[in-house]
C-alpha cells in the first residue's frame, strides 16, 4: 500500500503512478502551489478540430494508478469554457482506483466556432480525492428538516 505523505497540516500527499503509454507527453502537473488540479494534455499524432455543437474523445497518452480509497476526476479547464465554449460532456469524469486504462477526455463545444486542438494543448484538469465507501441501509422513514421534499429551485432567485 502507497502510503500519502503529510507536508503541513493542511495537505496531505499521496503517491499516483502515471504510465506514458505513447509519445513524450507531459505528464499531469500542478500550474501553481494552490492550484487543485493538474493539468491534462492532449497526445495526439495529428491536429484535431471540434466543430460547434459537437463533441470528441481527446486521448492524454497516459494511464494512472491511484492506491484504493481515492478517485481521479477529469475536471474542465475554466479558462477554455470561457474563451471558447469548451467543457465536459460528462463533468466530472470519474477514474476509479482500478481503472488501469488509458485517460481520455470528452469535450464539448458548446460555442459557435471550431476549437482547434494541437498536440500537447492543456484540455482539462485532474483532481485527486478521496472517496468515502457508503453503507446502504434501508429504513420506512427519514429523519425530518426544514427544507423536506423542497427541490430545484424551491429557494427562488433572490
Amino acid at each position: 500500500m502507497r502510503r500519502s505523505k503529510r507536508t503541513s497540516n493542511l495537505e496531505e500527499l499521496v503517491e499516483v503512478r502515471v504510465k506514458r503509454l505513447r509519445g513524450k507527453n507531459t505528464l499531469p502537473q500542478y500550474q501553481s502551489v494552490g492550484a487543485s488540479g493538474m493539468d491534462l494534455r492532449a497526445c495526439l499524432d495529428s491536429p484535431m478540430v471540434i466543430n460547434p455543437k459537437e463533441f470528441a474523445l481527446v486521448p492524454t497518452g497516459i494511464a494512472i494508478s491511484l492506491p484504493p480509497g481515492y478517485e481521479a476526476q477529469v475536471r474542465p479547464r475554466s479558462g477554455l469554457a470561457l474563451k471558447y465554449g469548451i467543457g465536459l460532456l460528462n463533468s466530472p469524469g470519474t477514474i476509479d482506483s482500478d481503472y488501469r486504462g488509458e485517460i481520455a477526455v470528452i469535450l464539448m463545444n458548446f460555442g459557435k466556432e471550431p476549437f482547434f486542438i494541437n498536440d500537447g494543448d492543456r484540455i482539462a484538469q485532474l483532481v485527486i480525492s478521496k472517496i468515502w465507501k457508503a453503507k446502504i441501509l434501508e429504513v420506512e422513514e427519514l429523519d425530518q428538516t426544514e427544507r423536506g421534499e423542497g427541490g430545484f429551485g424551491h429557494t427562488g432567485v433572490r
